[in-house]
């Protein structure tokens, strides 16, 4: 009695499976045929890091500010190999010598000299020295003292964000440049002084910034995930935190070195920043300011390179800025 193809157990032959589309039992695989010319390759996923440096490339606040700041830093690391001159030297008999493009200049001094006679090219390469110790150095005072109260502050909550705010409501009723003249005349004015003054005046922004940023970032799904599976509260605050809070700092970082340069340079210029035999362009300003009428390049001099260096670490983190930011285009 014969089965009815319904009732048909047996399995399909080689040739109904290559009907089928099928390969036969035992038969190869056939070979994935070989891409068209011209076809679209597969888009592979970048790294954060790595759409970070593509976005850093192309801003050109990125190449500008970056630009001028290696610049000030290569002229400043190596002004022994870029000018002979001593910029402490006095020699009365070449006193306020011209820059060389004036008509009197000299190619011995290229930016002419001041009224003791020290070469000018000289101390504007060794002033930015202490010009930028200044700024990198109050940054990290200032950083560290405020990314903490800040991260505590908006982290734990509660009590913690109340005695913070407390502190920092009292940081902001004091005037910035008043506080550090006051310091600064009674307590005295050397340089790792000057330092700490400025850090412990320009810590609020950092607080302030990282506070808020701190209480966005603890509602988030990873930081309670981290918590489930029993992460340390160190853990949290420096492994989940502080990398997510690069971009807010990298921007405040850039605006309180500048300001904190600027801030230098004011109290050299009224007499209470880096004394002598230390200099900075704040103090070759302040010590110029009775040429201005007759010999301005004194003072236009320091002054350019100033704006020069402040506006290349503002434009730099702004470009570091938008290069970190999640919102933007790879």
């Amino acid at each position: 009695m014969q089965a009815s193809p319904a009732g048909n157990a047996n399995p399909p032959t080689a040739t109904a499976a290559a009907v089928a589309g099928a390969p036969a039992a035992g038969t190869p695989a056939a070979p994935l045929p070989a891409p068209l010319p011209g076809a679209v390759p597969a888009v592979h996923t970048l790294s954060p890091r790595q759409i970070a440096v593509r976005r850093a490339l192309r801003h050109g606040g990125f190449w500008f500010g970056g630009g001028i700041l290696l610049v000030i830093l290569f002229c400043a690391i190596f002004a022994p190999l870029l000018t002979s001159a001593d910029p402490a030297l006095q020699d009365l008999g070449k006193r306020l010598i011209p820059p060389v493009w004036a008509p009197k200049g000299s190619w011995e001094h290229l930016l002419g000299t001041d009224a003791l006679g020290r070469d000018y090219f000289a101390r504007l390469l060794y002033g930015a020295r202490i010009s930028l110790v200044v700024g990198v150095l109050t940054v990290l005072v200032s950083g560290t003292l405020g990314t903490a109260l800040g991260v505590a502050a908006g982290y734990w909550g509660g009590r913690v964000d109340l005695v913070v705010n407390f502190i920092l409501t009292i940081r902001l009723t004091l005037p910035v440049v008043l506080v550090a003249l006051v310091v600064v005349a009674v307590v005295g004015n050397s340089l790792p002084l000057l330092i700490l003054v400025i850090g412990l005046l320009l810590w609020d922004r950092f607080a302030i910034v990282t506070r808020s940023a701190t209480q966005l970032i603890v509602g988030r799904e990873f930081i309670g995930a981290a918590r489930a599976i029993g992460s340390s509260t160190p853990r949290i605050l420096f492994k989940e935190i502080l990398p997510n809070l690069t971009g807010p700092l990298v921007v405040v970082t850039s605006i309180e070195m500048a300001h904190a340069i600027l801030l230098e340079a004011t109290l050299s210029f009224l007499g209470l920043g880096v004394q002598p035999p230390l200099f900075t362009w704040g103090l070759m300003i302040a010590e110029a300011k009775n040429q201005l009428m007759f010999r301005p390049y004194l003072i236009a001099i320091p002054g350019a390179a100033l704006v020069l260096l402040v506006l290349a670490i503002n434009m730099l983190g702004d470009a570091l800025r938008d290069a970190t930011a999640p919102e933007g285009k790879a």
